[in-house]
């Protein structure tokens, strides 16, 4: 039985000439913003990675095949779909397997832009360690899939309703790479301090894209997490910030809300009580960061062909 790859006319052209090529994950579609907007937010995404010249694929299981890379059409349909699945890797195979429609979380595209090649992957922010892991357990699959799967993922730190110290003590643990963007300072998702020195610091896309090359080189496994700032002019003040998140925090622990329903839970509650404004600036950093991710991808192309 073969693997139901299915890739979009213009990532297989761009697989075809060796364009640079960006992944994009599909939750952020589906379990991150309402229709409308979430397409329109897709859209403008995919527009700004060509306007940085790579090539967008956004990430998808569709009627049970896996999708590299959606149609406007396919956009739209998932945007519109109810009861999608939010797969990680635990459930990617049996959502395949089953002829399911489901939406990519971090580490789910990160296996899917593995299996096609890609090796740049620009989303929101990683899951983590979430507060009160140390009784719940509750650990995102991404942060093992960042020390297994070689894809760089670009994305603005972690989530900040997550225990970002423990995030970082376990991304340390798993030997994974964590390279602040142009600053000192480990950013937190809609705040360009988390308070957290990063363990890495790098200025340039082409810094970044040889630091990717050379573990491949040496057969290290894993990938990179590329902590990319919100832009200042968007971003949440921590101290206004902060204390809608414990806010929200207690209210689902209050409702026992658990497991995959809480980040879907404390992200649209954050947005009710920031009055919108915790979506707009969502946005902004996501299309920040498809602008680096599209310069990283350019340089790795360069990188392993260097021409005469």
């Amino acid at each position: 039985m073969s693997l139901p790859l299915r890739f979009s006319e213009e990532v297989a052209a761009a697989r075809k000439e060796g364009a640079p090529i960006v992944a994009l994950e599909s939750t952020i579609i589906t379990h991150g913003m309402p229709y409308p907007q979430n397409v329109e937010t897709a859209m403008l995404v995919e527009e700004t990675l060509r306007r940085g010249g790579a090539v967008p694929a956004t990430i998808a299981v569709m009627d049970g095949r896996l999708h590299i890379g959606l149609s406007k059409d396919e956009l739209t349909q998932l945007g519109q779909a109810e009861s999608v699945a939010k797969l990680s890797r635990a459930d990617l195979a049996a959502c395949i397997a089953t002829r399911g429609t489901g939406a990519t979380t971090v580490a789910a595209t990160m296996i899917a832009a593995r299996l096609a090649g890609i090796e740049v992957f620009a989303t929101g922010g990683i899951g983590g360690v979430h507060r009160g892991a140390e009784t719940s357990f509750d650990i995102s699959a991404d942060l093992r899939e960042l020390s297994q799967t070689a894809v760089t993922v670009v994305a603005a730190g972690a989530k900040a309703i997550l225990d970002i110290p423990k995030t970082l003590e376990v991304l340390e643990t798993f030997g994974v790479p964590v390279i602040a963007v142009g600053q000192d300072a480990f950013p937190a998702f809609w705040s360009r301090d988390s308070g957290l020195g990063a363990p890495l610091r790098m200025d340039t896309a082409e810094d970044i894209a040889a630091a990717h090359v050379i573990r491949t080189r040496m057969g290290l496994p894993g990938g990179q997490l590329v902590a990319n700032p919100i832009p200042a002019a968007d971003e949440i003040a921590p101290e206004v910030l902060n204390p809608i998140i414990e806010r929200a925090v207690r209210e689902a622990e209050a409702q026992g809300i658990t497991a995959k329903s809480v980040t879907p839970f404390l992200l649209a509650r954050i947005y009710e009580l920031t009055e919108g404004q915790s979506l707009r600036a969502n946005i902004a950093l996501v299309l920040n960061n498809a602008r680096v991710a599209a310069r990283i991808a350019q340089e790795i192309v360069t990188i392993r062909n260097p021409g005469p």
